[in-house]
């Protein structure tokens, strides 16, 4: 499994909120990139009853499913920090519950199954394919989705690359992050037992950076 104490010390830095009270963030919309009102929204999810959000941060998309959709939502983060935080947030909300854990671990030892899984800008970025995708795959119910995005990046930057930050103490530390093109995305997933894989990079609304959008499905499984 994944080392994961260094990490979670840099996603607790993340945006975080710097007064104790400071109210959460309004839930306006559902979106994959970075820019507000830019690209699809909840529609490449389906019409889940459950799903599972893997490194929501702040919560926001995971409240939008549960309070505009009647999703029941489970919200894994790395981070007790942003777990606390969002918990916090979102005290009361029916259908969401904000759980701290490890991607990859929590795949392997949950026996729940979900019919949409999904990642923005989140844990899929930040953990090796080869091992997260077969994970995903057996957590999915047959027919289910499972989606996700990231930044565009470079062509020099594909493959496994470290992000700087900054730790608790002010240090620099880096996390990896997992950076490939939509192609090599489509042929990671289709050997993963993927079916139908549909990966595109959208084009930013002003100059900037893209936003890598992947959305693959599991078969539904026929009877015979």
């Amino acid at each position: 499994m994944p080392q994961t104490s260094h990490a979670s010390l840099f996603w607790d830095r993340y945006k975080p909120d710097k007064i104790r009270d400071c109210p959460a963030p309004e839930v306006v919309g559902f979106e994959w990139t970075q820019y507000e009102g830019h690209g699809p929204g909840t529609e490449l999810l389906g019409n889940p009853v459950t799903a599972l959000e893997l490194g929501p941060g702040e919560g926001r998309e995971a409240a939008y499913l549960a309070r505009r959709q009647g999703v029941h939502v489970t919200a894994l983060d790395l981070s007790r920090v942003q777990v606390e935080r969002a918990r916090r947030w979102w005290a009361g909300e029916p259908g969401l519950d904000f759980v701290h854990g490890e991607a990859c671990a929590y795949l392997a030892e949950t026996e729940l199954t979900f019919d949409v899984i999904y990642s923005i800008w989140g844990a899929v970025w930040f953990t090796d394919p080869e091992e997260l995708f077969p994970l995903v795959f057996d957590r999915l119910r047959p027919g289910g989705a499972f989606v996700f995005s990231h930044g565009e990046v470079r062509g020099e930057l594909y493959g496994r690359q470290p992000m700087y930050g900054k730790g608790p103490d002010g240090r620099g530390m880096t996390v990896d992050r997992w950076c490939y093109p939509p192609e090599v995305w489509a042929d990671l997933l289709k050997r993963n037992g993927f079916a139908v894989v549909d990966a595109t990079c959208l084009a930013a609304p002003v100059e900037g950076l893209g936003t890598l959008i992947v959305r693959a499905q599991r078969e539904v499984e026929v009877s015979r």
